[in-house]
Order: structure tokens, then sequence, then C-alpha cells
């Protein structure tokens, strides 16, 4: 059975009851159904929305997606890969070993392709929740939110965009329908996304406008087609091991600047070298030119973006989009040009993740009403309030240098054990105490200060409407693991199912 056979028994979900209900079939869904698994738990089911497994990896494959971390890295440490492509592997390949490693730990028959969760409530009176979906309503004992926050595309609010008569779509919901040769194009963003795919439509279509906000710090990518010679070595397990212990050290390395901003003052050298290098025209390198310390916002790398920004087809408009008119698009620094297609790269829906809206705690209050704009979560993991209920990464999390796969490894770790121990102990409720999740959030808030994230003088997604940085983890990804992986049950309030005692 591969990962997209799913076992088809949507007739029979409605109704079904599980001890785990796993949202989402991303890195984080199909972790946790491996670690849930290994843990001895079998009877839950993964939810999954669209119609194949993979996450940011399925919905993002505009062209050059890829990685922005080391290939040895990005993978679950338990799951090797030695086969890859590139040192920075591309979409295709990334997504291709997501569903190879569900298929090879027996994830699939635990997999419902189009099923969307539409609302979760927990049941006070029969400790379980109730979760609405598409296919009907399951009943849990414990719910996995594992949705991420790269899912839901971000498009800002803009006047008259709903009127333009030309094709419109986000980097994450790439149109590869509508032919991009010979068109005039508007970019709108200049983050992660849009430094991979602009090169790539740059030589194709007639004219493209890229309308940057904020000038961007762009680092060589020291990326290379990886040969064979080097694939058949990484086969050995020791060489696998290796590469992945020098590249985790290199970007812990890395790491460093982020809590000292004056060494990533440094570091920024290279990418003012690189603009120097490959964008001659003072003007233009002026325009591309940030004012704030490198780190500040997401690392970018790339060694094309500078070069197709200098080409005669594009034009670089210094501002946002202020509006639409017609088949016009008016910036900010006033100019007007008439485009026949819009592409977005704005991003997604960081720290506003509308999973957030579809949660309700016994009182009928949303994880939102919680909230109030920035979020909060022990260890980014559990949440005061939402007994049996663990989110996978989620706030306070975020780092400038290492994998997504390392964070979400080490709350595996905490969130299976949890679970596991709640299931083996007849524990009834597992819930964060209040007060432990205040004091870790007000230690990392504390901590924030003197990193890059807060200090390096921009505005970026990591900050909430609020004004308050609610993404990132203010220590080493070493710390992240070692505190973020134990599982501490004088932690939570439990409570037993024989005679609702509190236990811890």
């Amino acid at each position: 059975m591969t990962a997209q056979e799913a076992v088809p028994d949507e007739t029979r979900l409605d109704g079904r009851e599980y001890d785990v209900v796993v949202i989402g079939a991303g890195i984080s869904g199909i972790g946790a159904a491996i670690r849930l698994r290994q843990s001895g738990i079998t009877d839950f089911v993964v939810l999954e929305k669209a119609d194949s497994i993979g996450g940011t990896w399925r919905a993002n494959d505009y062209p050059g997606c890829a990685c922005d971390v080391p290939s040895g890295l990005y993978s679950y440490s338990f799951a090797a890969n030695p086969e890859w492509s590139r040192l920075f592997a591309e979409q295709p390949e990334i997504r291709d070993y997501i569903q190879r490693t569900a298929a090879a730990h027996d994830v699939p028959r635990h997999l419902r392709f189009g099923v969307e969760l539409l609302r979760a409530d927990w049941d006070e009176s029969a400790a379980r929740w109730r979760l609405t979906t598409s296919a009907g309503v399951v009943t849990a004992r414990f719910t996995i939110a594992a949705a991420g926050p790269w899912s839901e595309p971000l498009i800002p609010e803009m006047p008259g965009l709903d009127t333009f008569p030309g094709e419109v779509f986000h980097s994450s919901r790439w149109n590869h329908d509508y032919d991009l040769v010979g068109k005039r194009v508007a970019v709108v963003g200049t983050g992660a996304s849009a430094v991979q795919f602009v090169p790539k439509i740059q030589p194709q279509v007639a004219q493209l406008h890229v309308y940057q906000r904020t000038a961007q710090w762009v680092l060589p990518k020291p990326d290379h087609h990886v040969p064979a010679v080097e694939r058949a070595v990484m086969r050995m397990p020791f060489a696998q091991k290796a590469l992945r212990g020098i590249e985790y050290a290199i970007m812990e390395a890395l790491g460093l600047g982020f809590r000292n901003p004056w060494i990533l003052r440094q570091v920024q050298r290279a990418g003012s070298a690189q603009l120097r290098l490959q964008v001659r025209d003072r003007r233009l390198r002026r325009v591309l030119t940030p004012d704030y310390t490198l780190g500040c916002k997401r690392l970018l790398l790339s060694n094309t973006y500078y070069p197709a920004l200098t080409r005669p087809n594009v034009d670089v408009h210094d501002g946002a989009v202020t509006e639409i008119r017609g088949r016009t698009v008016v910036g900010a620094d006033g100019t007007e040009t008439e485009v026949d297609a819009i592409v977005f790269g704005t991003g997604f829906h960081i720290l506003d993740m509308p999973i957030a809206g579809r949660v309700f705690d016994g009182d009928g209050r949303s994880l939102d009403d919680h909230w109030q704009g920035s979020p909060e979560a022990y260890l980014g993991s559990a949440v005061a309030g939402f007994p049996n209920a663990f989110v996978l990464l989620g706030p306070s999390l975020g780092t400038g240098h290492t994998s997504a796969f390392h964070i979400l490894e080490a709350q595996l770790e905490h969130v299976t054990e949890a679970v596991a121990r709640a299931v083996c102990g007849r524990w009834r409720t597992i819930e964060v105490r209040r007060e432990v999740q205040d004091a870790f959030n007000a230690e990392v808030q504390a901590a924030l200060g003197a990193t890059v994230y807060n200090a390096g003088g921009c505005s970026s997604y990591f900050f909430d409407v609020n004004g308050r940085n609610s993404f990132n983890w203010p220590w080493s990804s070493e710390a992240l693991r070692r505190r973020v992986s134990r599982f501490d049950p004088c932690a939570y309030d439990v409570t037993r199912d024989d005679d609702l005692e509190r236990v811890s």
C-alpha cells in the first residue's frame, strides 16, 4: 500500500470513535502517526482535507520550489535519505520522500483524504473531543492539530483586486494551466517563495513587475548537485550520521548570531557583497539594500534572484501595491502598469491560523478567543483550557536557522509520551496548568528582547497583530530539543477515569 492509498472507508467515518484524531497529513501529521504507532497506539485516524499527503510540500509546487535548509537535516532522524540529488532538495523530491516514509511505516491505513475539519468541541462531561468534519462527526479522547503554520495562503486586501480581469493566484496555489509565456506579470511580495519562482518565470514573461514592500537580505546559496558516488557513500549509515552532524553544527553556529546580532552583522557582509557583484545599477542596488540586521526577517538564499531583477524585462517597484484599476496595478512608488496576471508571494496565515477559529473549549470559546491575536502554548505544544489536545509546530518554536523536523521530533517525543501515558494510566484528562504556561511564555518574551528577531530593526511575520513576537524560540535548537522533548506530568493537571481524582 502506498502513501496515496488511504483506506477508503469515508462511509464509516461518521459516528466513529478513536483514541486520537490527527488533523493534517503534512510532515507533522505523518510524523505524529509514525510516533503513535511506535508508542503502541494504533486506534487513531489522520484527517487530510486534500487528496494526498505532503502538507506544504504538496501545496507549494511553484516553479523553483526548494528547501532552504540542507537536505540532510530536512528529514526525519529515523528515516535518513541517502538519495537526495541536491544539497538543498527541491519540492518533488521532498514530497516523494514524505510519501515513501509514510508508506514504509504503515501510515496509509490511518489516512482519510478529502476530510476537512469544520469544528472541534470539547465535551467536558464525556471527556471527549467531538469533531465535525466534511465526512461526518467523529469523537476522540485526544486531538493533535498538525495543520502547521504554512498551510493557508495570505493574500492582502487590495482595493480593486476582485474586479481585476486577468489571472490571479498565490504561489502556494500555482495555476500550472495558465501560460505565462509572453504575458505582463505583476509579482506582489519578495519573500522566500518569490526569490525562488521569480528567476524561473523571468525568462518566459514579456514584462515582470516586482512589487517590493521591504528589501530582503539574500545570501549566496551553497547548493550543488550530489553526484552518484557521493550518494553511494551516503548509503553507509555512519556517513549519513556524520553529514547530518556537520550540517547541524554549521546551522547551530549560525544560530549564535540570532542570539547575538553583532555576529549576523558580520555575516550580512556576504549578502552585501553578492548584491554589489550581481547588481551593477546603483539605483536598483539602493532599492534592494535592506536597512535592518540580517536575520530580523527569514533568511533567504539564492544565487539567481538578483541577476533576474537586472534583466531588461524586469521592473522593481519600491513599495507595495496600493490598488488595482481594471488591468492597471498602482504602486506606492506612483507607477501605474498594465498587467495580464498577478502572482502573490505574500506568505501564509502564520500566527492567525484558521484552525484556531475551529477548535472550542468546554465553554464554547475558541482558541482565537483565548489568544486574542497573540498565540500562546506551553512549549508550543499544549494550551491551557484545552484538555487532551496538542498542537505541532505551535507558537514560540520558530527558529531562523534549523530544520522544522528538529523542532517537530522534539515535540513528538513530548506529545506521544503524554498520550501513551494517559492511555496506559487510564487518565481521563490531561491539561497544562495555566501558571506553567504563563511562566514559560513570560520567560520566552523576556529572552526574545536581545535576539535579532526583536532587536534587528524590522517588521516581520514573527510579530502578531498586537505587536508581540509569538513565533520565535529565543534559545539554541539543542536547548529546544532538551526542553521540549521532555514530558513532565507535574506541568499538567491530570484526572483519572475511575475516581476523577487529580493526580498531579
